[in-house]
């Protein structure tokens, strides 16, 4: 089967990654350009992930993004900073101080802006810090309001720019409210623009203990709501952001599967943190798990994949993979 995959990966794959316990980062600080410089060099990588405030200012947006098509790549998402400066702690959409909110929803529609100027046409806000930590802290339906008002007013800014809200079931808030497939797909029906759809992070689907396949059906029955994918893998218990494929396996091909059946035609992003690995060859390895699963997908072939989910029969299915996977070993 031809299709075309296109591959892109959020900058800071290419960077030094921090934790909370070497706060300094693992590897030494690279400039962007020698992040560039690493990223160029992944066969098949065509697009970069730019995160507002840390790769792009209102300062220097037009020299960052020719910087990265310098390096032969192209800016295929732009990523609203809600999450990592001080003064979301307590809330970005949904923070009970006005002046925040405003702020919040400033930050997306700059990003929709230099969205359209750069051509690529789609944001993914992560509302990571708006949820709670405790019970009695949170009023649920004047957050859920505040939340879709914000998202109405960015969405009504620039209609020919998507929104691909990212969710997250924990983290860095021990509750979000945009939480799970399920709530988001409520949000963009409560939000009603054609514009407003997901970004679907398979490791957020998975610690929220998600079939990334099934939430793929979901969003494409809810609506088509399907608009941005990070690809990355993690042990359920935590958003570890490691490559994909590298756990879930099984689960990863079944994603793709869906992906192709519901017809997705977005970008296939590496959203990973490799801290002790080196960013370009993590990056490698995961762009090359996906196209060796979808090469497993087609020698397998659609009818006979079909013909099993038909039957609803675990031991067929489980036998059609084992001998996929096992075939000329």
């Amino acid at each position: 089967m031809q299709r075309k995959i296109r591959f892109s990966a959020v900058a800071v794959v290419f960077g030094s990654c921090a934790d909370r316990y070497v706060l300094e980062g693992y590897s030494p600080k690279k400039s962007f350009e020698e992040m560039m410089e690493s990223a160029k060099k992944v066969a098949d990588l065509e697009g970069i992930e730019l995160v507002g405030g840390w790769h792009l200012t209102s300062r220097n947006a037009r020299e960052v993004v020719k910087k990265v098509e310098d390096f032969g790549l192209r800016v295929s998402v732009i990523i609203p900073e809600l999450w990592s400066s001080a003064k979301w702690g307590l809330g970005s959409f949904a923070a009970r101080d006005k002046k925040i909110r405003q702020d919040a929803i400033d930050e997306v529609k700059r990003a929709m802006d230099l969205a359209r100027e750069t051509g690529c046409n789609i944001v993914a806000p992560w509302f990571g810090q708006d949820g709670y930590d405790y019970s009695f802290q949170a009023n649920y339906i004047k957050a859920w309001d505040l939340i879709t008002e914000g998202l109405v007013e960015c969405a009504d800014h620039l209609p020919d720019v998507k929104i691909a809200v990212e969710y997250k079931i924990k983290e860095p808030r021990t509750h979000c409210f945009i939480g799970t497939v399920g709530k988001v797909i409520l949000l963009t029906k409560e939000v009603g623009r054609d514009n407003v759809g997901v970004t679907l992070d398979v490791g957020h689907a998975l610690e929220g203990y998600e079939n990334m396949a099934e939430s793929v059906a979901l969003l494409k029955r809810f609506g088509n709501k399907l608009f941005h994918l990070h690809l990355n893998d993690n042990y359920r218990l935590w958003d570890d952001d490691m490559i994909p494929a590298s756990v879930h396996t099984i689960e990863m091909l079944e994603l793709l599967y869906w992906l192709d059946k519901t017809g997705y035609d977005g970008w296939y992003s590496l959203d990973i943190f490799p801290y002790r690995e080196d960013g370009q060859r993590a990056a490698t390895e995961g762009i090359e798990w996906i196209k060796a699963l979808f090469k497993i997908i087609d020698k397998i072939g659609k009818e006979k994949i079909e013909q099993v989910i038909e039957q609803g029969d675990a031991t067929n299915a489980s036998a059609l993979l084992r001998k996929a996977l096992t075939e000329n070993l």
